[in-house]
């Protein structure tokens, strides 16, 4: 609902505190003004923001001084002001007319602050959702040469120590075994790295096909 003006004071109030203000000069004895007077509170009901877009009444009788203020002479006038300066005035009971005056005077005032999110969102679905991509898991690739290597490895010491009779002392000098070739490159005396015509550092892990014919 509209709020009554009931002093200078409250009308300079509620000036300096929204954006917008929306305010019907009326008089009791004014048929017009009590014709349109639904239609002034349902617009109220309907756009009024606290801080934002007020909607006052301004009995002309009891509050002479505003009235007077604005040059105020027929009834209803209603004045749409912004940041405390007229920007539209709208004389008689002409509902459309000041629907349409209200309307333009919402756009004036606005966007209401923090009305728009703001935030880098989330989608729907999926481990992870809410994390930022580059903080997600890295999906896992197949490598086909060190799959090789492995099966390589893997069956060279099966066959090389089943026809052995001792299995283990025939897997642990097999060339396959990659402690073998450390002990082998460490008796000659090893590799520097950056060396020129040397060879390089023995890698850990499985060997290799390269490291078998390289045997």
């Amino acid at each position: 609902m509209p709020t009554k003006i009931d002093s200078p004071a409250q009308w300079r109030q509620i000036l300096g505190s929204h954006s917008v203000v929306i305010a019907d000069f009326y008089a009791d004895w004014c048929g017009p003004c009590k014709m349109i007077a639904p239609t002034f509170d349902s617009l109220a009901t309907k756009y009024a923001k606290p801080g934002r877009i007020a909607f006052v009444k301004v009995d002309v009788d009891a509050q002479g001084e505003v009235a007077q203020q604005y040059s105020v002479r027929a009834m209803p006038t209603f004045l749409v002001l912004r940041g405390g300066s007229v920007v539209d005035t709208i004389q008689g009971a002409n509902p459309p007319a000041l629907t349409a005056a209200v309307e333009k005077a919402v756009k004036l005032a606005g966007p209401a602050a923090g009305a728009s999110f703001s935030g880098a969102g989330n989608r729907l679905g999926g481990a992870g959702v809410g994390r930022p991509l580059a903080a997600r898991p890295t999906r896992w690739s197949f490598d086909p040469k060190a799959f090789v290597d492995a099966v390589v490895v893997f069956f060279g010491l099966y066959f090389w120590s089943l026809f052995s009779l001792d299995p283990y002392k025939s897997a642990e000098r097999s060339p396959f075994n990659i402690h073998t070739r450390q002990r082998k490159v460490q008796s000659t005396g090893g590799s520097r790295l950056g060396g020129s015509g040397t060879r390089s550092a023995p890698r850990t892990g499985v060997a290799t096909m390269a490291d078998v014919s390289s045997n």
